[in-house]
């Protein structure tokens, strides 16, 4: 596995991997690894010669009073999980590699980025539009995999590279829960006993629903074909 932590040493590893036959993934994370990035890992290892894992914490997409400073940070252990799931290449940039000088120009993702979650964090997806389109243009993927448990964020990266014309294909990947249904997540360790209980009840909740409504569909449809078959 190679690690590089500049933009001139991933350059040099660039060129090697597009003089390679094949194709190559990109997995781009914010580190604090778990079984949802590894994940993502598996499945472009399945369809790709080679995968390139890039970890960097943007700063662009975090609000004046979210949680930068505390977001968990374990690069010893993430390199370690990287090195058993036979990640080719780890790019780890620091924030003067992709943010030279302070960002005059990002992208707008009005009005996908300003809805559901968006509303409450301003500016947050026009930040994640803008370092994954830096990430797609530096390292020039095949393909490029993405988790489904950020649903929204999934979306604007879709249209962004249909309306740019990216020659990436994006993958999204399904969901990795706990065995109490929590989807895994980096953030996750921010929760204390009593949340860490709570937060599946929502997930349980709108399983419920879903179910009972896909039940309900159900018994209407064999009502209405008994009907029919009563007329005849």
């Amino acid at each position: 596995m190679i690690i590089c932590r500049t933009q001139s040493e991933w350059k040099k590893e660039q060129q090697l991997l597009q003089d390679q036959p094949g194709t190559f993934a990109l997995v781009p994370t914010m580190g604090a690894l778990h079984e949802g990035h590894l994940t993502l890992i598996r499945e472009a290892k399945q369809h790709h010669a080679r995968v390139v894992v890039t970890i960097f914490i943007n700063p662009l997409q975090f609000g004046a009073n979210e949680d930068f400073d505390s977001y968990p940070r374990t690069e010893d252990q993430d390199l370690k999980l990287l090195q058993r799931e036979g990640a080719d290449v780890v790019w780890l940039p620091g924030v003067q590699d992709l943010y030279k000088e302070k960002q005059m120009i990002t992208m707008n993702t009005s009005p996908l980025g300003d809805q559901l979650c968006g509303s409450k964090r301003v500016g947050h997806f026009d930040g994640m539009a803008t370092v994954v389109m830096k990430f797609l243009q530096l390292v020039a993927p095949d393909a490029a995999y993405f988790g489904k448990k950020d649903a929204q964020q999934l979306a604007i990266i879709k249209k962004m590279v249909q309306d740019f014309h990216i020659q990436t294909t994006i993958v999204g990947v399904n969901t990795v829960r706990d065995d109490d249904g929590l989807a895994l997540s980096s953030r996750n360790v921010h929760l204390n006993e009593r949340e860490r209980i709570d937060a599946p009840i929502l997930y349980k909740a709108l399983t419920s629903g879903v179910n009972e409504t896909a039940h309900t569909s159900n018994a209407q449809l064999i009502t209405k074909k008994s009907h029919r078959s009563t007329r005849r």
